[in-house]
């Protein structure tokens, strides 16, 4: 089975990018079934990739190797077992019984996510080449890690433009309890791998939660869309004088909570607030509060570039409110993890916001995901979490 380029639309392929969309196709085979493998060839008839085939997406193929190889169960044996090495060798049991295992084309597997959680894999496929391939890459993640219980969370909204329903529940083994307790730089934390946020848990913000806690000493810090309180329990657990923890998800709320008690940490220290982020920043600043720590890491605002202009609305909002409530020599803690902004569009966003606050401040660090979400050289747009460190001068 194959797909023929236009002439000139080879070139991203020639860099190594791996996906092709459905106006670079000039021809494609008849019938070709969603998740099939197929042969990418230049308009002169050159081979350039095998792919995965998706009929419904502008992303018509997704590249799994740009070798002559066959697509086989040991195809993906071998790279399941380099992305294994990889975290091994990046040694990321040293800080937690959790991490990410496989991302997606970073790790030559479009389309599938793995996480694991202490004794449990939670598996993510978006595409229609993971969905394809998905029963093959759970026996293969059984028989290759030695862990027996997979639970799949695959509903994520992009499944739809692949032509997807979404899908959840366990895929592999027995688990009888959705909830565990896992571990993170000395700290534990409850996950929820049926129900909660992304595959359970935002395992990417591991480092950056480890760094917000080392400045948190003796100061009065302002977390918002806290989620379950990462950012919350380091703060408290590295000295903070006091932490509020703002989110609209009382469930989240209720488990930060459950956190807190599980480590031990002094509950008098610590204030939740259920509610919208949006409203309340401006609440705060009506009534004149200030912290001396604000952390902004909401959700996707922006999935695509078709949502930027939107989004950075949104971002410039909360970042020049922060701003407004941050006390002199303060510190800003700000995220965007949307792919449709990068990471110089985001400073400049927050740059906006402190000029129309009346502000200045200095960058004394830039955030990104933790090492176990590593990015491919020739796949930018891996690098989705961006991070900033502001001080309001």
């Amino acid at each position: 089975m194959k797909i023929i380029l236009n002439a000139g639309r080879e070139k991203s392929l020639l860099r190594r990018h791996p996906w092709v969309f459905a106006s670079a196709i000039r021809s494609a085979d008849e019938n070709l079934a969603s998740g099939s493998t197929v042969d990418l060839l230049s308009s002169e008839g050159h081979f350039l990739a095998r792919a995965s085939y998706s009929p419904t997406s502008q992303i018509r193929a997704r590249v799994w190797t740009f070798s002559d190889e066959v697509i086989d169960k040991e195809f993906f044996r071998k790279k399941i077992r380099a992305a294994i090495q990889k975290r091994s060798t990046l040694n990321v049991q040293r800080f937690s019984n959790s991490y990410r295992l496989i991302h997606g084309e970073s790790d030559g597997l479009p389309g599938f996510v793995v996480d694991r959680y202490k004794d449990i894999l939670v598996l993510q496929s978006t595409t229609a080449g993971s969905e394809f391939w998905k029963e093959t890459i759970a026996d293969i993640l059984v028989e290759e890690t030695g862990i027996q219980n997979i639970y799949e969370r695959s509903d994520v909204d992009v499944r739809e433009l692949e032509g997807l329903k979404p899908v959840t529940g366990i895929l592999r083994g027995t688990i009888t309890n959705p909830q565990l307790q896992i571990t993170e730089h000395d700290l534990l934390f409850l996950v929820n791998v049926a129900t909660g946020h992304k595959t359970g848990f935002y395992l990417d913000q591991r480092a950056n939660r480890h760094r917000v806690g080392e400045f948190a000493r003796d100061l009065d810090v302002l977390n918002c869309f806290c989620y379950t309180g990462g950012f919350s329990i380091h703060s408290l657990a590295n000295g903070a004088k006091s932490v509020l923890s703002v989110d609209s998800s009382a469930d989240a709320l209720s488990l930060l909570q459950e956190n807190i008690a599980l480590n031990h940490l002094l509950a008098d220290r610590h204030t939740s607030l259920e509610g919208d982020v949006f409203q309340l920043l401006r609440k705060f600043r009506d009534e004149n509060r200030s912290f001396d720590m604000i952390i902004l890491d909401p959700p996707k605002f922006a999935p695509t570039a078709a949502h930027a202009e939107k989004a950075s609305r949104a971002y410039k909002d909360i970042n020049l409110l922060a701003f407004k409530l941050l006390r002199h020599g303060g510190m800003l803690v700000t995220f965007s993890c949307s792919g449709g902004i990068d990471a110089a569009l985001f400073q400049m966003i927050v740059a906006s916001a402190a000029l129309d606050a009346g502000v200045d401040a200095t960058i004394i660090e830039h955030l990104s995901q933790g090492s176990d979400h590593p990015v491919s050289l020739h796949f930018p747009e891996g690098t989705y979490l961006k991070g900033l460190i502001c001080v309001k001068g």
